[in-house]
């Protein structure tokens, strides 16, 4: 009987040796794959945090030509003014030959007015696209932070085995 005790014993001794080598391997490959994660989630965030800048540049170079084409809108339309003040007073006058300039300035100045109207909402929708892609990149850097918090986390207990 004691003979089957030792034995058991000796399996049992046997076996938690093996588990523990085991653990102890498996241990390893989990820091190993942390690390590897964590790396890789630092390399992410560099690229968000450089889409981040990239998207900032682009907005201030977008809202710059925004502003350019409304400054050009209010010229246009400042210019149309002028010219139907103009027509008005050449009719008045009974002056056909001015008047005549005067429609056709006025009919170039609408027509440049419908292309900056039309560039200006297009500068204000590439505004909002990029408004919308800075705020992806920014949540994509965010989550790559949480996942080198989580990674750090898990190396830490890997380590101390908590």
């Amino acid at each position: 009987m004691r003979r089957y005790i030792l034995q058991v014993m000796v399996l049992v001794v046997l076996g938690l040796g093996t588990a523990t080598l085991g653990n102890a391997q498996a241990n390893n490959d989990d820091k190993k794959d942390d690390r590897q994660d964590l790396r890789k989630d630092k390399k992410d965030l560099r690229n968000d945090q450089k889409d981040i800048n990239q998207d900032k540049r682009d907005l201030a170079k977008d809202r710059a030509d925004r502003n350019k084409d409304a400054r050009d809108v209010n010229q246009d339309q400042k210019d149309l003014n002028k010219d139907r003040r103009d027509l008005r007073e050449d009719i008045k006058n009974g002056d056909k030959a001015d008047a005549a300039k005067d429609k056709a300035d006025i009919q170039k100045d609408k027509t440049d007015l419908a292309k900056d109207k039309a560039d200006l909402k297009n500068d204000n929708k590439d505004i909002q696209k990029d408004k919308n892609d800075l705020n992806k990149d920014r949540k994509d850097a965010q989550k790559d932070r949480k996942d080198i918090r989580h990674d750090r986390r898990d190396i830490h207990r890997d380590r101390h085995g908590k």
